[in-house]
């Protein structure tokens, strides 16, 4: 279709995500922008609570064999995503948050006296590390997975891009230039990543992939 609406999506959708993007009768390209490789790491001896900033995070520890030893202590994490996957295999959430920023003011205001272990991976932001570390908090680090970055060439032009992560906007402008292009974000980290690239930027009403496509499909059909 000639006036057809292209979208690049820098991750494979779900089959249902994809199906809403073309039930709009948009044209879908998608690709993996990062890859995600889990590491071999240790948990004992870890601390009071426990903080996971991403379902990666969640994906790894729950691969670990002694991943039972932890489930008794109770969860900090970012993203309802984060939070129903810890749910589901049978931790406690104390606190939750959309963004890292807000779970960093819940701790350093209220749980000051007591220690955290942060399972992260190698790209993670240090907004939450610094303010634990500001505000003197008892907090150690577990590196669980690393993040790759994985660009494709795309060779053709779009209308609009669908970003859901610093690190996946960062592949994709090592292989491409983004002119007058809308970069639909997940999130205000993911639009940081590309405010010097564009001013044509647009954040999802929610930190989710369903909230960044609709945004698209409303921005487009309006």
């Amino acid at each position: 279709m000639e006036n057809q609406i292209r979208i690049v999506s820098t991750k494979k959708l779900l089959e249902p995500q994809k199906q809403t993007l073309l039930n709009a009768n948009f044209s879908v390209v998608e690709n993996d922008f990062i890859a995600i490789q889990n590491k071999d790491f240790t948990i004992e001896n870890s601390n009071e609570y426990l903080i996971f900033t991403s379902k990666n995070a969640v994906e790894s520890v729950l691969r670990n064999k002694k991943v039972a030893e932890i489930k008794t202590k109770k969860c900090f994490c970012v993203g309802s995503k984060t939070k129903a996957m810890l749910e589901q295999n049978g931790f406690q959430i104390e606190a939750h948050s959309d963004y890292a920023a807000e779970l960093a003011s819940v701790i350093c205001n209220s749980y000051v006296k007591n220690s955290f272990t942060f399972f992260s991976g190698n790209l993670r932001r240090d907004i939450l590390p610094d303010a634990m570390t500001l505000a003197e908090i008892n907090w150690q680090e577990v590196q669980v997975y690393e993040t790759l970055l994985t660009p494709h060439k795309i060779g053709f032009d779009v209308n609009g891009i669908l970003f859901f992560s610093p690190s996946g906007a960062e592949s994709y402008m090592q292989e491409n230039r983004i002119e007058d292009e809308i970069c639909f974000c997940i999130g205000n980290t993911t639009a940081e990543a590309l405010k010097y690239a564009t001013p044509n930027i647009i954040i999802a009403n929610q930190p989710t992939v369903e909230s960044t496509i609709m945004k698209c499909i409303e921005y487009y059909k309006n």
